[in-house]
């Protein structure tokens, strides 16, 4: 009797499952972005919705959830039902939560089912447009001579403005007055007001406000040039050797998602990076997808480790942490 249940049982975990194969999504999937509208992630989340929307044959809709770096985001998937209907887009801070947190939110490793990298963002090293220097190399002349009075602005604690300002001081051996803002937004207006000297952030966000003169660039952050920025040079290039931060995204699901609706997920991320007018749309603001070969759950676990363990001692030199 006891076989003859535990088998129906089976059977009818197995109907579900195929169901679920061929009628997901049937609702809205909701894209949860860690960060405030009209930032970068923000701005990546939005076209790549447009795109899965077209391939899931189902809409996708983003919602914004600020605050504590990301993190309240991150703990907010995780805890949400695992049914495919709620997805994350996090950035690199989704590798170095870990070492900035004294009690971290999730367990990046434990706590979710991966679906793939989706883009590489560049970031620029940017200026309020009046500052008394032209290129990287008078920048820096300036900098050095003016650091006591000088102000760097980001996005707030595990924020990419942030990590990458982390990275930059680092090089430099150089300290200054650091400003910490709510989110991106509020950070480039004071930049563009002058209200604080300089900052480092996404192509995403920077694209506009560089090619308006808004703000002054002195650098892109890759390792190669921005085609969408011609003429920027790279850090390395300018003179600050070996520099590289390139802000990578990736798509999570809770724990315990089906399978099913893991795999279609996965499929529509593969169709989105090569989907052309995704990729036109990330290289207008300096921005691409990653390869296919990246975009899979497997992929994304493999970087983020590797990502965890190259930011955690970066972190813990710095001695920058968060309750």
């Amino acid at each position: 009797m006891l076989a003859r249940i535990l088998g129906a049982l089976a059977l009818a975990l197995i109907q579900a499952t195929a169901a679920l194969a061929q009628d997901y999504p049937n609702k809205l999937v909701i894209l949860t972005i860690p960060f405030a509208a009209g930032g970068p992630t923000d701005t990546l989340g939005r076209i790549l919705g447009q795109v899965l929307s077209n391939t899931l044959k189902q809409q996708v809709i983003i919602e914004n959830v600020a605050g504590a770096g990301g993190t309240i985001s991150y703990a907010k998937v995780a805890k949400s039902k695992p049914d495919g209907y709620t997805v994350l887009l996090a950035h690199i801070g989704m590798s170095t939560a870990p070492a900035l947190y004294r009690k971290p939110a999730v367990n990046p490793l434990t706590d979710y089912e991966y679906i793939g990298q989706v883009a590489d963002v560049p970031m620029t090293l940017i200026a309020r447009k009046n500052l008394e220097a032209d290129t990287f190399k008078e920048f820096m002349t300036y900098f050095r001579a003016n650091n006591k009075k000088m102000t760097y602005g980001n996005a707030g604690l595990g924020a990419a403005s942030h990590l990458c300002g982390l990275l930059f001081l680092s090089a430099v051996k150089v300290d200054v007055q650091t400003v910490s803002y709510k989110g991106t937004a509020p950070a480039m207006a004071d930049l563009m007001g002058g209200h604080i000297d300089f900052m480092c952030d996404q192509t995403t966000n920077t694209t506009a406000q560089i090619k308006s003169g808004a703000v002054k660039v002195y650098a892109v952050t890759s390792r190669k040039g921005v085609p969408s920025l011609p003429g920027v040079p790279t850090l390395h290039d300018a003179g600050l050797k070996n520099f590289e931060v390139v802000v990578w995204h990736g798509l999570y699901v809770p724990k315990g998602t089906p399978k099913p609706a893991i795999d279609k997920l996965v499929s529509a991320l593969q169709a989105a990076v090569k989907d052309p007018t995704f990729k036109t749309k990330l290289a207008e603001l300096g921005a691409e997808p990653v390869s296919v070969a990246k975009a899979t759950p497997e992929g994304l676990q493999k970087h983020l480790k590797a990502e965890i363990d190259k930011w955690a001692p970066i972190i813990k030199a710095a001695g920058v942490y968060a309750d």
